[in-house]
C-alpha cells in the first residue's frame, strides 16, 4: 500500500496501492506480465461500474464490500508513481475509496487498519485468459506468466492472497494442477504415493461430478417415451451408441491425457 489517508495527502477514507507487480515471480510460480490488465481495464470503464474493493476477498458477506475504485492503470518501469522497491518492474496501480458512513462497520474498522499501518498489503481475485508456460532458470524452472487477465476485485489482505474462501480455493486447486500437468509434460516424475493420491482424489472427484450430473440416457427416458423395434425410428435408435454423461466424458478424457503424461 503506498498510501492512505488525510495523512499521505490524500481525502479521508481514500488510499492508492499498487495491487500488482510485473515482471517478477511470486510464491505460487506465476509472473504476471505488463499489459495483462489492458483489456480487462477497458471493460470495466466501458461497463460504467466501478471495480469493488473487497476485504480479503470475502464476496460471501455484503458487508465485506468495503469500497471502490476511483481510479486504476498500469505503471510502466520507470513511472514517478511507482515506489522505489518496484520502480524497474512496473504493476497495477488504483486509487481507492473506503465507505466511511456509519453503517460501514467492517469498512471503517479495514480503514482503521490501514491508516495505522497494521493493514498494508492488498491482493485482487482474476481469471486467466491468456497465459504461458516458459522455462525460468537452467535448473529447469518453469514459470507461468500471466499475459491477460480477467479483473473482478481487489483489497486489503492480512498476508497477501487470501484463500479462506470456497470460490478461491477451487481456483487455487485448479491453477495447482494445471502447473502439476506442465511439469509432467516437461519430463518431470512424482513419487508412486503422491501418484496413488492424486487418483484417488480424482475418482472422489469423478463421484461428486456423476452426482451433480445424470447421465444423458436418464434425462432422455424423462423426455419422451422409450421407442420400440416396431417405431420406424426405433431401429435406428437401437443401433446409435450409448451416450455417457458429459462429466463421465470428461473424467475419461482427463485421466487418458494424465496416464499419457506419467
Amino acid at each position: 500500500m503506498k498510501a492512505v489517508g488525510e495523512s499521505d495527502g490524500l481525502e479521508d477514507g481514500t488510499f492508492e496501492a499498487i495491487v500488482s507487480v510485473f515482471g517478477n515471480v511470486d510464491s505460487y510460480g506465476d509472473r504476471v506480465m505488463k499489459g495483462a490488465f489492458e483489456k480487462t481495464l477497458e471493460e470495466w470503464t466501458a461497463s460504467g461500474n466501478p471495480i469493488p474493493v473487497y476485504y480479503s476477498h470475502r464476496m460471501d458477506d455484503p458487508d465485506y464490500n468495503i469500497g471502490l475504485v476511483l481510479d486504476a492503470k498500469e505503471l510502466a518501469p520507470g513511472d514517478k508513481q511507482l515506489p522505489e522497491p518496484l520502480m524497474e518492474l512496473g504493476g497495477l496501480w488504483v486509487r481507492g475509496q473506503i465507505d466511511q458512513h456509519e453503517e460501514a462497520r467492517k469498512a471503517r474498522q479495514a480503514y482503521r487498519l490501514m491508516k495505522g499501518r497494521r493493514l498494508t498489503q492488498f491482493s485482487f481475485a482474476y481469471d486467466i485468459v491468456d497465459y504461458a508456460v516458459v522455462k525460468a532458470s537452467a535448473d529447469d524452472e518453469y514459470v507461468w506468466e500471466l499475459r491477460e487477465l480477467k479483473l473482478y476485485e481487489v483489497g486489503p489482505t492480512p498476508i497477501g492472497a487470501n484463500q479462506e474462501t470456497e470460490l478461491l480455493s477451487v481456483k487455487s486447486a485448479a491453477h495447482h494442477a494445471d502447473r502439476l500437468a506442465a511439469g509432467l509434460k516437461a519430463g518431470r516424475v512424482i513419487s508412486a504415493k503422491n501418484e496413488s493420491e492424486l487418483r484417488t482424489a480424482y475418482e472422489s472427484i469423478g463421484r461428486v461430478l456423476d452426482a451433480l450430473e445424470p447421465d444423458e440416457d436418464s434425462k432422455a427416458s424423462e423426455r419422451a417415451p422409450a421407442k420400440t423395434a416396431d417405431d420406424p425410428d426405433g431401429a435406428k435408435a437401437a443401433e446409435e451408441p450409448t451416450r455417457m454423461s458429459s462429466a463421465r466424458a470428461r473424467q475419461l478424457i482427463a485421466l487418458e491425457s494424465a496416464s499419457e503424461s506419467i
